[in-house]
């Protein structure tokens, strides 16, 4: 563990505020045209930052959207808020999506899911907040009942759907992602990675479940290219970008495809 004798990928999180519908649309577009691998939004319902009231789109329905418009990326939400829907509910929307993305072969969808943290979601929308160990509890819980819905429906996804989750508690989180993640996405910085990687080992011991497919994912953000490069060399395969509206700038985004090209010669 980890998985290292795969490709680098590159994620581009489309974020789905301040912009207006068409302009997310094109985005997307746009980055598969140049060649990013996988798509991500985000599952909120107001901006993050910025204009606190400014304009923003529910993350599923967009998913749905990317599903149909794109031809060869994957995608999915980095992430999803397991508290906003029903565990089961979750799991036959996964499926659909995958459907509507495999165009007749292999669905594209990945799950990727945390346990939620923006409070005025919670507030706004009438969902209970709880404690961050509360809605880790429903994420633990969750992640049994979307795995068992996934093996009762009719039809059954494409393929097995990649499960991302995102965090990197040591005594919940990291335990959910021993037992359930094909992907663990983190902000760790690279001289904690391989404290962290001995947790899930540690998790995944206990669990009795094999972690030695476990893809590292880890965000670029201003990074040089050299922390780059020491995240690889500490075992992350998937990186990602967050890129805001209006505009969508991808002058960064183009930098490290380059980057990521260069890797993968």
């Amino acid at each position: 563990m980890p998985l290292l004798d795969t490709p680098v990928r590159l994620g581009v999180q489309i974020q789905p505020q301040h912009a207006n519908y068409t302009q997310i649309r094109d985005a997307v577009l746009r980055a598969e045209d140049l060649g990013v691998d996988i798509a991500f939004n985000w599952d909120h319902f107001y901006p993050l930052y910025g204009d606190p009231e400014g304009e923003h789109f529910e993350s599923w329905t967009l998913l749905a959207a990317w599903a149909e418009q794109t031809e060869r990326i994957e995608f999915g939400a980095l992430v999803n808020c397991n508290s906003y829907r029903n565990a089961d509910l979750q799991a036959d929307m996964a499926r659909t999506i995958d459907h509507i993305s495999a165009k007749g072969g292999e669905g594209r969808f990945i799950f990727g899911t945390g346990s939620g943290w923006f409070e005025r979601d919670y507030e706004e929308y009438g969902y209970e907040f709880g404690t961050a160990g509360s809605r880790l509890n429903d994420l633990a819980d969750a992640m049994p009942r979307i795995e068992a819905r996934w093996a009762k429906l009719n039809p059954a996804p494409t393929r097995h759907i990649p499960v991302l989750i995102g965090g990197g508690g040591e005594k919940k989180t990291l335990k959910i992602v021993a037992r359930h993640a094909d992907i663990w996405h983190s902000f760790t910085p690279v001289e904690n990675l391989a404290h962290k990687l001995g947790v899930i080992e540690k998790w995944a011991d206990e669990v009795g479940r094999d972690t030695s497919n476990l893809i590292i994912s880890n965000e670029l953000g201003k990074k040089e290219t050299a922390e780059a490069d020491a995240l690889f060399d500490g075992g992350v395969r998937l990186f990602t970008i967050g890129v805001g509206g209006p505009d969508y700038d991808f002058t960064e985004l183009e930098r490290w495809i380059a980057w990521r090209d260069a890797k993968n010669s």
